[in-house]
């Protein structure tokens, strides 16, 4: 068996305006927003009555992209605490190599973007941070320095 390449990554938000203004700040593009709904989605995500909205955005010129969906129906379930620490079991952060870390956090301050820590030097070689976004995501930032 073969796996041929990894599509997405999807992440559930509250606000998916917001969120998909967030991923534009940091600077991905949105490819395309559209409901998901009917009995087949349902029946892939386990969920009776599923409505939900999507929009994809991905990375100029590069392989990668994230799914953002919010959901109409179900309701979505806020994890408790609702902001989790970043040892808590399940997917852990989505990380993005930006050119210019503290530039990256001046676009998405504005947008709710929190630093998680603080910017960090790993040796000579990165600038790292952690970065709390839409509804908790995490994100890391690595700025190459050499």
């Amino acid at each position: 068996m073969t796996i041929h390449r990894m599509d997405n990554v999807g992440i559930v938000v509250d606000d998916l305006d917001a969120a998909v203004a967030f991923f534009t700040a940091l600077g991905m593009e949105l490819e395309g927003r559209m409901p998901i709904e009917g009995d087949w989605a349902g029946r892939v995500v386990g969920l009776s009555d599923m409505r939900s909205e999507i929009a994809m955005m991905r990375i100029p010129d590069a392989p990668g992209r994230l799914e953002l969906a919010t959901y109409h129906a179900p309701t979505s379930i806020i994890p408790e605490p609702a902001v989790t620490p970043a040892n808590t079991l399940g997917l852990h952060r989505v990380m993005f190599a930006v050119d210019d870390i503290e530039a990256t956090l001046a676009r998405l301050r504005p947008l709710g973007g929190e630093l998680v820590g603080e910017v960090t030097r790993f040796e000579d070689s990165f600038l790292l941070c952690y970065l709390r976004g839409p509804s908790g995501i995490i994100l890391a930032l690595a700025e190459q320095l050499n």
